[in-house]
């Protein structure tokens, strides 16, 4: 059986969610179970979903969203798949970018042709993280 797109995700039923500047077409393809979806960022979050075109603004809203992320939630970052768009954002950037905020990648997947995704979540304690793209911040 293949999973839903909200299931490799890890969207769970109840938690709370949101969306930044995600096309609607995305929305529907994840199809989220009966989370409890938010439209403005405030309070902290189970699950954050930012669609960014570029590292401007990837690095301008990055610190942002990490401070509505809950210890134990997910940041998933989306971006153009092959610099669709117009992007400079790749997976290394990406990484990066994370790494230097203090978390760590756990998972990639492909939204759908356009979209790539990673997740991020806080490190482990005692866990030692090494990643050639991106240097943890202690």
């Amino acid at each position: 059986m293949t999973k839903s797109l909200s299931e490799k995700i890890g969207i769970k039923p109840h938690v709370r969610a949101i969306f930044i500047k995600a096309p609607e077409e995305v929305i529907k393809s994840i199809d989220p179970p009966e989370a409890n979806i938010s439209s403005s960022l405030r309070g902290s979050f189970d699950y954050i979903h930012f669609f960014a075109n570029s590292q401007v603004e990837l690095q301008k809203k990055f610190p942002t969203l990490k401070d509505h992320l809950k210890p134990t939630g997910m940041l998933w970052i989306s971006w153009p798949k092959g610099g669709k768009h117009g992007t400079d954002l790749t997976l290394p950037t990406v990484i990066k970018t994370g790494y230097g905020y203090g978390l760590v990648e756990s998972k990639a997947i492909s939204v759908n042709a356009i979209w790539s995704a990673l997740k991020f979540t806080y490190p482990k304690k005692g866990k030692v993280y090494n990643n050639s793209y991106g240097k943890l911040k202690k």
